[in-house]
């Protein structure tokens, strides 16, 4: 895993909190499965992901009409409603324009 390298801002952020249930069949493969999609989309820029207890997700895309197309997948919109259903006993996503950002990558 490494950190995204985003472009100069700004931009936004997905932000994908979780806390995973019992009965995780299929979860890994479909989570990879995600990744591989969304690197596809139009407007994706790129994600960091950690799991510890809590897990969280963030991906980020060039302006709100990607991030709008990327929820609209079929293919997630599947994933997203299984994992309500079956993988997650607690979610919760945020979006948020990145107005800054700076660091060492």
């Amino acid at each position: 895993m490494k950190i995204a390298n985003t472009p100069k801002p700004p931009y936004y952020a997905v932000i994908f909190t979780s806390i995973t249930a019992e009965a995780l069949e299929g979860y890994a493969e479909t989570a990879d499965r995600m990744v591989e999609l969304a690197q596809q989309q139009e407007g994706f820029l790129g994600f960091e992901s950690a799991r510890d207890g809590i897990g969280i997700t963030v991906s980020y895309w060039k302006d709100l009409e990607s991030i709008k197309h990327w929820k609209n997948n079929l293919e997630h919109s599947i994933a997203r409603k299984k994992g309500n259903e079956q993988w997650y006993s607690a979610f919760k996503t945020r979006i948020a324009l990145v107005e800054r950002d700076y660091g060492k990558i």
